[in-house]
């Protein structure tokens, strides 16, 4: 059976010589995995820059009473990203988003306001020219509204973290006070994220600290995130 979905590219792998193997939220059937063959090769043929983290595209594919693997039977750019892919602070926002949702992101159903939120920030965040320092904060907070686990206020995300036995550290995790401190900032993100005033990369840094362990509280086996390293070298 073929299905028409829109869809955000999560991940991809590299399958035998010049095929991969792509983990697709879909619009309509939620999280799928697809083969895509000879997107790898040399030439006009390769089409692989379609299958980077966050690629937003039209697809008719196959679907499967049984599950597991299937393919795409067509796929197209359904928004061509302008800045994203050519501003080296965007890209690495934009890994080390997609890997947070690549790792959050479970279920095979549609979830359609979940999917028209993640698109409309791709696009949103493609458009902005300048004054993105927020948005992978913003992102985050409003992103765990949708999986269920959104907070109500900056206290609640301090608290949870600060006094959990278990929440893994992302970095040198700020002191229980430092955090208590930051609250201010959390409710300027959850209420007025475009007026909030981080003063420097430093807080915003222990912000990101304190929201990674939040999300290891509520999601299961979210572990490292490996693009973090990277994001924080380019925002230094």
């Amino acid at each position: 059976m073929l299905v028409k979905t829109r869809g955000i590219v999560l991940s991809s792998i590299k399958y035998r010589e010049t095929s991969i193997i792509s983990r697709v939220y879909t619009e309509a059937l939620g999280v799928q995995s697809y083969i895509v063959n000879s997107v790898r090769r040399k030439g006009p043929g390769g089409r692989v820059a379609l299958f980077q983290p966050f690629t937003l595209l039209d697809m008719v594919v196959y679907t499967s009473a049984r599950g597991g693997l299937t393919r795409i039977s067509e796929y197209r750019s359904a928004y061509p990203l302008a800045s994203i892919p050519f501003d080296i602070r965007k890209s690495s926002i934009i890994l080390f988003l997609s890997e947070i949702v690549a790792r959050s992101l479970k279920e095979e159903e549609e979830n359609l306001p979940l999917f028209n939120f993640l698109f409309d920030a791709v696009v949103t965040f493609d458009e902005m020219e300048s004054g993105f320092e927020n948005f992978h904060l913003v992102f985050l907070l409003q992103l765990s509204i949708h999986l269920g686990f959104g907070p109500g206020s900056g206290a609640e995300v301090v608290e949870q973290v600060a006094f959990s036995s278990n929440a893994q550290s992302a970095t040198s995790a700020p002191t229980v006070l430092a955090m208590q401190a930051h609250e201010v900032y959390f409710n300027q993100l959850l209420q007025e994220p475009d007026y909030a005033a981080i003063p420097n990369g430093k807080v915003r840094r222990e912000l990101l600290d304190i929201l990674i362990r939040y999300y290891q509280l509520h999601v299961d086996k979210l572990g490292e995130i490996k693009s973090l390293a990277i994001l924080s070298e380019v925002l230094a």
